[in-house]
């Protein structure tokens, strides 16, 4: 498909609406959540993906399916799963997907474990896999609701070069549907919001043309926001690069930049005759789109469009220092941060001007955004007139004062692995602010600050302290407490130890991280009279 990486573009949907068990209560939305979202990803002008589906399937059937899925990939594959069905966990809180003959009492068997998915994955070689889950995973079944009691999804799932979605939070339910006394079969409102936000170009929240991951997990998380539903969706990522999703109406259009091979490939005739570059109409807004006007007060009909369009830029590179205690830095952990960001104006959309007013072109730079000159950096100027927007705004957007962005409190995840160091920056792309007329985001790196450990002292992957013992101790031997990452441990001492030996115990420093394994704790041993095993004052 003209504008998308190499590589295949592979989907497969798992729905599971009917059980043998009578513990597993029916549902009515799967299948329709696997016949909608199958034809927004199959459409060549939308997604492009090649689409398997399997619906009500067995439990052997779907781990089956999975394991096909995931072998023999190329790196470069994008590769997207969606699972529609009851989520269930055992004893231990191990979650489980539910399929047609699995016994809740016999999740392993019966059922397909997180920890399959998790390992077929692993051995994928697809750099990128996109997981969108239709479960819910906390409380006893409800009419209307699919789950079962607590399970952590991020540590069962994550993993590099992935993405995962998810209906709910830990303590919610998926809902199926607007209205659980409904009987006609109906998506669910989770997936229901994501075959929406593709199919009417709405998740497109910058107006480039392509639809991200981020994109349309924002876009789900406000479609249920403003429809009152009682579910709050979750993302977790771990990717280094913008994923696309699908591509918009007016990524269609030639006015959108793609690469020169897709754009020659869209414009060739029959024999390789050249034609003239169609363009695309608007896109009709979406559900959301008239939800989102209701909500703000404006009208449903979209802006009419002005003699001029304002130029997107690309959002700055944010850096945002967060304090880790050392065992979190040396082990890796899971962190939700609070930022403030920007995001595209729901009212203006990003064109910065009030609802049914034009704007004009920047007289002083023609509607360039530039002025004549070379920056510090080496790049263009940015016009002084427009800042750079490359047009005039007559009446600005009141909810926005015509910048085209608003600011935001957001709380977004970030997996720390372990083994960072003090100083460490982690990138996040695409988290940083989204850019002047509703550019694409800029990047996010999170600075590691390593907070001081009370005992322990960290030097590379080796972490050290310091034992001072009596001269009756280091005679006769003796067992010391020592502290680890993991909790304090008795460590023997052997009889006539001399001042200043150090005792090693290998794999208790921090992770390597680059390459399995861990480093050592390095426990220095000092004689003195006044201490009885505690540890030496000031080390």
């Amino acid at each position: 498909m003209s504008g998308f990486p190499t590589g295949r573009r592979d989907a497969l949907l798992i729905a599971t609406g009917r059980y043998e068990s009578p513990a597993l209560k029916p549902l009515r939305s799967p299948r329709q959540d696997c016949e909608g979202l199958a034809a927004v990803l199959r459409d060549p002008a939308i997604g492009g993906f090649a689409v398997q589906q399997l619906v009500d399937g067995a439990s052997y059937e779907v781990k089956r399916a999975l394991e096909q899925f995931f072998r023999n990939r190329g790196r470069d594959d994008l590769l997207l799963l969606h699972l529609s069905c009851h989520g269930i966990k055992d004893d231990e809180g191990h979650l489980s997907f539910a399929a047609r003959d699995t016994d809740k009492d016999l999740p392993a068997s019966t059922a397909v474990p997180a920890a399959f998915l998790h390992d077929q994955m692993a051995r994928c070689r697809a750099r990128t896999i996109v997981v969108l889950l239709d479960c819910c995973y906390s409380g006893a079944f409800l009419p209307g609701a699919k789950g079962d009691d607590y399970v952590q999804v991020r540590e069962e799932l994550a993993g590099h070069g992935r993405a995962i979605l998810t209906a709910t939070n830990r303590t919610e339910y998926a809902w199926e549907g607007d209205h659980l006394e409904t009987a006609a079969p109906q998506p669910s409102r989770f997936t229901g919001a994501l075959i929406e936000g593709l199919r009417s170009g709405d998740a497109d929240a910058d107006r480039d043309g392509r639809i991200t991951v981020t994109e349309l997990y924002e876009y789900a998380f406000e479609y249920l926001h403003h429809t009152g539903a009682r579910q709050r969706p979750q993302m977790w990522a771990d990717l280094e690069y913008r994923v696309t999703l699908a591509r918009t109406a007016s990524g269609r259009s030639t006015s959108t930049a793609e690469p020169a091979s897709a754009a020659a490939g869209a414009t060739a005739g029959e024999g390789g005759a050249a034609r003239p570059p169609t363009t695309a109409p608007a896109p009709t807004p979406g559900l959301f789109g008239r939800l989102k006007d209701a909500f703000n007060g404006v009208e449903s009909e979209p802006p009419s469009a002005g003699p001029s369009a304002r130029r997107p830029r690309r959002g700055q590179d944010y850096v945002l220092s967060v304090e880790f205690p050392l065992i979190e830095t040396a082990l890796g952990t899971l962190k939700d941060i609070d930022l403030e960001t920007a995001k595209v104006c729901d009212r203006c959309r990003g064109e910065g001007a009030a609802a049914g007013t034009p704007v004009y072109p920047c007289d002083p730079c023609a509607g360039t955004g530039e002025a004549i000159g070379t920056s510090p950096e080496g790049g263009p100027l940015p016009c002084s007139a427009c800042d750079g927007d490359a047009v005039r705004i007559p009446s600005p957007c009141p909810a926005c004062s015509g910048a085209g962005r608003v600011r935001v409190r957001r709380t977004i995840t970030v997996k720390v692995p372990g083994g960072v160091d003090h100083g460490t920056r982690i990138q996040l792309a695409g988290e940083g602010e989204v850019g002047p007329g509703g550019g694409p985001p800029g990047d996010l790196y999170l600075e590691v600050v390593e907070l001081v450990h009370p005992e322990l002292v960290r030097r590379g992957d080796d972490l050290h302290v310091t034992r001072r013992l009596t001269r009756a101790q280091a005679r006769r031997g003796c067992t010391i407490p020592v502290p680890t990452l993991e909790g304090t441990k008795s460590v023997r001492v052997p009889a006539e130890t001399r001042s200043g030996l150090t005792l090693r115990l290998a794999g208790h420093g921090t992770m390597h991280l680059r390459g399995g394994g861990r480093g050592d704790l390095l426990v220095r041993l000092e004689i003195g009279d006044d201490s009885n095993g505690r540890p030496a004052a000031g080390r």
